[in-house]
């Protein structure tokens, strides 16, 4: 059982991710898919949001729409105060790399680069000096402060994905997106990593969106979404592994 440090509430009214009407649609050949369906839903700043589903929910092209790594056949997806689904390719491709964080089960780090230059990349990409106070804070808050000399290669999975984790906090972004960040991991080292999340929304009051398959994973949110045919069937606030088993057990075949 982790250690519950959530507020009482999620008090912030002002938005991180809006979705209006977001609809995707894949072309499949003879039979399109359809992958979301009139999607609405609202992520208030510095929450922990958790995604589940049964498999072919669409949890995944949420994110990607979410996070403008895909644009939705239709309807709006708003990041920031963004309206990220109007964006030129090029714009948006900036827009990633200076307002949105990615962490996913590969680790994606670059092994010739130090771990201070992997987590500064995005900034150095994109011309933008340091915040050496904010890049210290940050490589403490995830355990590497004395690892960053380091190449990842010479770290364990677990401190690997702490790097990542620092490389999408070092923009200061306006969320930060998780596909199965622990999905690569030992038990022990996962929870470790969402401890870390759980720590990223609450003391360093960033906006983090998650997308697992993972009951426990889930519980160290503060809300629950959840996904069937591509619609938003549900959330759970406050969640706990067993709650979150119960709901998705009702939904079908996970």
């Amino acid at each position: 059982m982790h250690t519950d440090t959530r507020d009482p509430v999620i008090a912030p009214p002002d938005i991180a991710v809006r979705l209006e009407g977001v609809s995707k649609v894949y072309d499949a050949g003879a039979a399109p898919v359809t992958a979301l369906r009139d999607v609405s839903l609202a992520i208030p700043k510095r929450s922990f949001t958790a995604v589940m589903g049964p498999s072919g929910s669409g949890k995944s092209t949420l994110l990607q729409c979410a996070a403008g790594l895909d644009r939705p056949s239709a309807g709006r997806v708003t990041l920031g105060g963004t309206d990220i689904s109007a964006l030129k390719a090029k714009q948006l491709t900036v827009f990633r790399r200076d307002h949105i964080g990615f962490v996913f089960q590969a680790y994606n780090l670059l092994p010739h680069l130090t771990v201070a230059r992997n987590i500064t990349l995005p900034l150095l990409l994109g011309g933008h000096a340091v915040d050496k106070a904010w890049f210290d804070h940050v490589v403490s808050a995830v355990g590497l402060a004395d690892l960053t000399g380091r190449s990842p290669l010479e770290l364990s999975g677990g401190q690997q994905q702490r790097a990542a984790i620092a490389r999408a906090l070092i923009t200061k972004p306006d969320a930060v997106f998780g596909d199965e960040p622990t999905g690569a991991l030992d038990s022990r080292t996962g929870r470790q990593v969402l401890e870390l999340l759980r720590h990223t929304a609450t003391h360093l009051r960033q906006t983090v969106v998650m997308v697992t398959h993972d009951p426990v994973a889930a519980s160290y949110a503060d809300r629950v979404l959840f996904l069937a045919d591509g619609q938003l069937v549900g959330s759970l606030e406050r969640p706990t592994a067993q709650a979150v088993v119960d709901r998705m057990s009702s939904l079908g075949e996970w």
